[in-house]
């Protein structure tokens, strides 16, 4: 089937990689597993041998319809949607959620499913190798960021292997990894939109020093130990943990 570049579409066919993300998986019979853009199911066959059913969420309405056809409904629950839409709360708690997820919108996907860590027993992904990087980082490092906070927040994450273009068709431009994400057992205690308002200001002025990037008063800054001389690049996700509960408490 023709690829459909608005919807970032890169079909994956190598066996051997295919193999190792199951393998990575590791899916047991009763697992309630989500896959996020089966495409022409090249990950939903092997999946389904292993687990006696699985949901898939495919915004593609013909590769939705090819699917259905494919596998029985008591194997296969096709939701033709839009992920970015999809309300993960409705599916049971437990969720192993999978998935080559388009490209060009990763990052708001991650975002999405970040609301519903508290539902997720873990995620297993396809990203672009340079995405992984930035969800890994240290803090102090290049590519860390906003991206980089909010995910380790709410996951331990770990980048598991690489895979190179020849592995889709058509080829991507770019190298791609897998990464597991498994959610941080503790309930957050902070304002999940407090955070995201912070981290956003602070990373849009990176350059800056916190001083003149976060909206702390000089005795909040001593108070929480944090020099403001530094940049936003070099605080933990712990330390905006620790900003958000100081803003939250004025």
């Amino acid at each position: 089937m023709k690829t459909r570049k608005r919807f970032g579409q890169y079909f994956l066919h190598d066996p051997g990689v295919l193999k190792r993300i199951v393998e990575a998986i590791d899916p047991a019979p009763g697992d309630a597993i989500v896959e996020i853009g089966p495409g022409e199911g090249a990950l939903t066959r092997p999946l389904l041998e292993r687990v006696a059913h699985l949901t898939a969420i495919e915004i593609d309405r013909d590769l939705a319809a090819t699917l259905s056809r494919d596998f029985p409904a008591e194997r296969l629950s096709v939701v033709c949607a839009d992920v970015l839409d999809f309300d993960f709360s409705v599916l049971p708690p437990g969720l192993r959620v999978v998935g080559n997820l388009p490209y060009n919108i990763s990052t708001p996907i991650l975002f999405h499913l970040a609301n519903y860590a508290g539902q997720v027993r873990d995620m297993h992904f396809m990203l672009q190798r340079e995405v992984v990087q930035r969800m890994v980082a240290k803090h102090s490092t290049p590519d860390y960021g906003r991206l980089s906070v909010m995910l380790q927040t709410r996951f331990r994450m770990q980048k598991l292997f690489n895979v190179a273009p020849g592995a889709f068709r058509p080829p991507p431009k770019v190298e791609s990894a897998v990464v597991r994400l498994v959610p941080i057992a503790a309930q957050p205690d902070w304002d999940q939109a407090v955070l995201e308002r912070i981290v956003r200001q602070a990373f849009s002025a990176r350059r800056k020093t916190l001083r003149n990037a976060l909206p702390l008063e000089p005795a909040e800054y001593e108070e929480l130990g944090i020099d403001p001389k530094l940049r936003p690049e070099n605080l933990s996700p712990a330390d905006y943990l620790r900003i958000t509960r100081r803003v939250c408490a004025r």
